[in-house]
């Protein structure tokens, strides 16, 4: 890289430091509220991030703005890798939390990547500035999952498709949205903005006080499953509207928001019912929705008496979509159950969404290309394209997705190896890297509801993962490639 490209990098990095610093202060705010003591912990975070960012900005400011689509990679893994490190500050720095360096990386990692694993426990006892604090840094992950590529486009000057792919390292990409790519990011802003506020205000609705649908709003258009509650949304088991609330909007959540945007452009459903992708969504969550309910309600277990169909319907849409939101009787279920929606957070949400896992639309389009090669066998001879959306895929496209899930099952293999190393069981082992990979937050085993009983190894392995599953694995890898780096 020459020193222009690193200046530039330097610039916009900077710039996102500054930025975020100030996101700090808001719990400042909650914490005079609530006349809590945690303000100067913010307050000095805010100082520190904003002045780090400050000196990165300042000596690179007159850098030529124009950004390669290498520097656009750096950028878009910088995102979320060095605000993690700055985002964990107030949870270093909070005496009552009492954390290492490596768990409050985890923490604000987690949130960070809309993971919603967590180490801390009793947050039903924490400082209410600390646990707003957390569900926004999901809040702002999921807001830069949808806008980040787009919205930065104008100033990095980089192709809007091309740095769209690098965050959904995906080549499946509709015609773009609006002549000009800064209207389109701030159409999708807006959208995640009302989506979140109307989620907010039907929590509320729902029974729900301000604080806990504010903080839960957050968390769920987020698709990230941080609670401010040890039982997660379990605490309002009595309140059957909180659930419904919670699947509608975790499931829109899943969605591709450009759907959203088409939908709300044209003032018309038809791009919903006319995607692919999304038919492929409904349709899956439906069917594991049956199978989970079969199970549970021929079980010898006697937990059918205590589950009602809605907690079915919210937990399948909660891990189906890699939310992570979980109910009191979750723990309850026979065990195929939550190994069963375990294995559908491998295929998540969409791709454009704020969903982690494969996306639907790599899985589809596995299937797709599966039945493709059953059809060769049978005719040798035939052309048999892949059709998406009415339209034959590109074999580039599907190499690309072959490409993209032997790594992840790669990753997942190796990283499984690493904490069973460890002396993890099995199980554990899985679960937290499917978890973290897929961006889920609760695994099964020892990792169920918290990973504060992990040691510092499987810890560092699972922030790994989560960044590379945010990332969607090439996004990140590509940077430790010698030719990434080859003038």
């Amino acid at each position: 890289m020459t020193l222009r490209n690193i200046k530039s990098v330097q610039k916009t990095l900077g710039l996102l430091l500054t930025v975020f610093s100030s996101t700090m202060l808001t719990p400042v705010a909650i914490a005079l509220i609530y006349q809590e003591t945690t303000s100067i912990i913010f307050v000095t975070s805010f100082l520190i991030t904003g002045l780090f960012g400050l000196s990165l900005w300042l000596p690179s400011r007159k850098a030529d703005t124009e950004i390669r689509l290498h520097e656009g990679f750096i950028i878009v893994a910088s995102f979320w890798v060095v605000l993690a490190l700055f985002g964990a500050l107030p949870f270093f720095l909070l005496p009552q939390l009492d954390l290492s360096v490596t768990n409050a990386i985890f923490e604000s990692t987690s949130g960070l990547t809309t993971t919603g694993a967590t180490i801390l426990t009793g947050l039903d006892e924490l400082p209410r500035s600390i646990l707003f604090y957390r569900q926004q840094l999901q809040w702002l992950g999921g807001l830069g999952i949808v806008v980040l590529a787009v919205a930065l486009l104008p100033i990095l000057g980089v192709g809007g498709m091309r740095l769209y792919r690098a965050e959904s390292s995906s080549a499946i990409k509709e015609s773009k949205f609006t002549p000009r790519q800064k209207e389109t990011a701030k159409a999708l802003a807006s959208i995640y903005v009302i989506l979140t506020a109307v989620c907010v205000v039907c929590y509320k609705l729902a029974g729900m006080n301000f604080f806990d649908a504010l903080s839960h709003g957050f968390s769920t258009v987020a698709i990230g499953g941080f609670s401010t509650h040890d039982t997660s949304l379990g605490f309002y088991h009595d309140s059957p509207y909180v659930y419904r609330v919670a699947i509608i909007f975790m499931f829109l959540a899943g969605v591709n928001f450009s759907l959203h945007f088409f939908a709300w452009k044209n003032k018309s459903i038809i791009s919903y019912l006319k995607n692919t992708e999304f038919r492929a969504y409904c349709y899956l969550l439906i069917l594991v929705f049956f199978v989970a309910a079969a199970a549970i309600i021929f079980s010898n277990t006697g937990i059918k008496e205590s589950t009602t169909i809605t907690e079915i319907i919210f937990q399948v849409v909660s891990i189906g979509t890699t939310t992570g939101f979980t109910t009191s009787t979750y723990g309850a279920w026979p065990l195929f159950v939550p190994f069963l929606l375990l294995v559908l957070s491998f295929v998540g949400g969409c791709v454009g969404s704020t969903g982690g896992g494969l996306k639907v639309i790599r899985v589809l389009l596995l299937y797709k290309q599966g039945t493709r090669e059953i059809k060769r066998l049978i005719h040798p001879s035939a052309e048999v394209p892949v059709i998406l959306n009415g339209r034959s895929v590109d074999q580039k496209i599907l190499d690309s997705v072959w490409g993209f899930i032997a790594a992840y099952l790669a990753i997942l293999v190796i990283m499984v190896c690493m904490l069973v190393a460890s002396g993890l069981d099995v199980l554990t082992s899985f679960s937290a890297i499917a978890a973290s990979l897929n961006n889920l937050g609760p695994g099964l085993g020892e990792v169920f509801s918290n990973y504060s009983s992990l040691e510092t190894f499987p810890k560092w392995v699972c922030i790994i993962g989560m960044v590379l599953g945010r990332l969607e694995i090439f996004a990140l890898l590509i940077l430790f490639t010698r030719a990434f780096w080859r003038e």
